[in-house]
């Protein structure tokens, strides 16, 4: 009640000081606000406020121990330790004493520092503040790193002989600037502009990396980071090896009312392709269009096959430049695209690969309310060009068809689901550079369909739930159709995904004909305590042999081989397995785990296959692969990662790589260590090791809570 009393009491006397026209309705806003636990009069024009002095000013709070205001200089003598807050809330001053203008933006504070954004601190001799823009500060030492008496040094620190904080502008400017690390000069600059760190986007360096490369030597990246605006900016980073390696990479981004795009790229000269320009260009934008259309394209070109490889960058060996429009609403599906392939992988030849591909597809879905059930009318088509004439090898092929398909489930006695499902489908093909084929070619393929699943739920006493579900899904079609060059199916796979799907080819060309019956069962385990497990095991039965799947896939003739798949949910853990076996025994595995915990993460996976004579390239190969990707925190500011893919058939690892990242309140240090191998004969193995130093305080960048250092009193 004092404190309160005292305020009034100097509210009131500072509110007769003023002048008459200076108490309307519009200066009241512009009033201080001051309370103390004492206040006192001292003649006509000082007052005099003490312990637990408070003063907010059009936003900004002032606390002190004593306060004294001369009215006639406009002026704030403070004693402190003292504690001034801006406006913004970002900026912090504290000192042992100050003299101020009475509005807070004018002055001197004495044995001062500043603080901004909670993050970085600014020591000084003298802060002098200027017109409330800009902070002077005098024999400074800056850091964002925690001092106290167990931590007198810093670990990192900036000595400057001034320091001037441009408010408006959110920068800050070093005169006669020497770093240091541990209290060891190490740079010396004698001007130097950062960010401070309210700023997100500045113009400037950003943080360095040194590689030490086998193909490059040591290298070091240095990125400059451009505002263009306050929604583009481009990120220019050289590149310097010292085996004749000179690279600039790009990255530029822009953001519009309805969209973005962003292009990243390099060009390079190094000593693995002495005297040719190399480089890369991939961009990539996501607009929407009136009528609830979305408009997607993509960008991709690089110079030769092996440069992705050598810089360490993306692994892609197929590009893919087009466009896409789309639209999906409730009952309605619409997609068009054009695209261009160019592979980059060993032992493609692009003239022969369907170089140009044009797709346009519309999906309709209806409630008929006479028959029940959901219908969908679709309308499908395709174009492809190959730039070579050779024929077969050079075919072209455009496609257009449309498909009708019902489907309507019931409920039987005995808790029997029963399904029908019908569908037709009509297309029609011309070929061109293929005499193996006619043109034009019409295919049409009916299909009709039941399915009876006969689920059985059994709850036990310690609140588990068992779910066993036998399924049978008998389909019939024509045993022959018009034979059609198969151009979208070649890669298929045998998952209980597809298990129990009318159509086991992957695309619209492959079809499978005649009856058959897809067969299996499922068991699920549901705990109380929230974990799962399941298993689906399943096998495809045919009346004609189906000649058009790979041997691999596991789908091919009479009756394809067993798939067994299961799944466990527990405390973090996805462990998934999936399993298919042939009349020699296991002829595909693929075994995953991922465990994701608050403080780690683990992911790896295992996968077999045997060869496939039809395949091509390297496929004909048997594959023995494990991958392993993993994450750990070592100790309270050391963390750590590991990523391992070993080919087993080739008995070496095929990419290794280690990293390492210590990260507290002020600093980051990440050193990383990989070593790639490639298939490729024109590509050597490369080790790769990098290194780079963050100083955290600057530009929005934080440090870490977890990794604060301590202070021990």
């Amino acid at each position: 009640m004092r404190r309160l009393l005292s305020g009034l009491v100097l509210g009131l006397a500072l509110l007769g000081a003023l002048p008459a026209a200076a108490q309307d309705a519009a200066a009241a806003a512009d009033m201080a606000t001051l309370v103390a636990d004492s206040v006192q009069a001292k003649g006509a024009d000082t007052l005099v406020a003490a312990g637990n002095v408070e003063v907010l000013y059009k936003g900004s709070r002032l606390r002190a121990t004593r306060v004294t205001y001369d009215q006639k200089a406009n002026r704030l003598s403070i004693e402190g330790p003292l504690t001034l807050i801006g406006a913004d809330g970002h900026t912090t001053l504290l000192a042992d004493s100050a003299d101020l203008s009475a509005d807070l933006t004018e002055g001197v504070l004495r044995s001062a520092r500043m603080v901004l954004d909670q993050k970085l601190q600014i020591a000084a001799t003298r802060i002098d503040r200027v017109g409330g823009r800009y902070t002077q500060l005098t024999q400074t030492v800056t850091s964002s790193c925690q001092v106290c008496a167990a931590h007198p040094v810093p670990l990192w620190e900036i000595r400057a002989r001034r320091v001037v904080h441009d408010q408006l502008k959110q920068q800050i400017y070093f005169e006669d600037a020497q770093l240091r690390f541990a209290g060891v000069p190490v740079f010396y600059l004698p001007s130097m502009r950062l960010p401070d760190p309210t700023v997100q986007r500045a113009r400037g360096f950003l943080i360095p990396n040194l590689y030490s490369s086998s193909n490059f030597g040591t290298a070091l990246k240095l990125p400059y980071f451009i505002p263009l605006g306050p929604s583009r900016d481009l990120t220019l980073t050289p590149f310097i090896g010292s085996k004749s390696t000179r690279s600039l990479s790009l990255r530029y981004r822009q953001s519009f009312n309805t969209g973005a795009i962003e292009f990243d790229g390099a060009t390079s000269r190094d000593g693995l392709l002495p005297g040719k320009n190399r480089g890369y260009l991939f961009g990539s934008g996501n607009f929407k269009l009136p009528q609830g259309f979305n408009l997607q394209f993509q960008v991709q070109t690089v110079s030769d096959p092996d440069y992705f490889v050598n810089y360490g960058l993306t692994q892609v060996d197929r590009l893919e430049t087009g466009v896409e429009i789309s639209r999906a609403s409730r009952d309605e599906y619409i997609d068009g695209r054009v695209l261009h392939f160019h592979s980059i992988r060993s032992g493609d030849d692009n003239a022969t690969l369907p170089n140009n591909v044009g797709t346009f597809d519309w999906v309709r879905r209806y409630q008929p309310g006479l028959i029940g059930g959901t219908a969908t009318l679709s309308f499908r088509s395709m174009a492809l060009v190959r730039a070579s004439s050779d024929p077969i090898d050079g075919r072209d092929v455009t496609r257009a068809g449309v498909v009708a398909d019902w489907r309507r489930s019931w409920v039987l006695p005995y808790g029997i689901v029963g399904t029908a499902a019908a569908a037709v489908q009509s297309d029609i093909y011309r070929v061109s550079q293929d005499p193996t084929y006619g043109s034009p070619l019409t295919r049409t393929l009916p299909q009709a369909a039941l399915e009876l699943r006969w689920p059985w739920v059994r709850a036990g006493r310690d609140g588990a739930a068992q779910v066993i579900e036998p399924v049978v899904q008998l389909i019939w079609s024509p045993k022959s159709v018009t034979g059609v060059p198969n151009e979208d199916s070649q890669l298929n796979e045998f998952d209980e995904g597809n298990l129990w799907s009318l159509n086991h080819f992957s695309g619209v060309d492959g079809t499978e004909t005649g009856a058959r019956a897809n067969v299996g069962v499922s068991w699920t385990r549901y705990a109380a305590s929230g974990w799962s497990f399941g298993v689906t095991a399943g096998r495809i039965f045919r009346q004609v042999s189906a000649t058009s799947f790979d041997p691999a896939s596991g789908l091919a003739g009479a009756s394809s081989d067993w798939l067994v798949a299961g799944q466990l949910r527990w405390n973090g853990i996805d462990l998934i397995n999936r399993s298919v076996f042939d009349n020699n025994g296991l002829s595909k595995e693929e075994l995953r785990l991922n465990w994701t915990r608050d403080r780690y993460s683990l992911g790896t996976s295992y996968l077999w296959m045997v060869a496939d004579p039809t395949a091509l390239s390297t496929s004909t190969q048997p594959t023995r692969e494990w991958i392993l990707d993993a994450g750990y925190p070592i100790r309270r500011n050391w963390s750590g990662k590991i990523a391992w893919r070993y080919d087993f058939v080739a008995k070496r690892a095929d990419a290794t790589g280690v990293s390492f990242a210590w990260r507290n309140e002020c600093i980051s240090v990440d050193l990383s260590l990989s070593r790639l191998y490639s298939s490729s004969t024109s590509v050597s193995p490369n080790t790769t090791i990098g290194f780079s130093v963050g100083l955290i305080g600057f530009g929005g960048t934080s440090g870490s809570a977890a990794g604060q250092s301590q202070c021990v009193k």
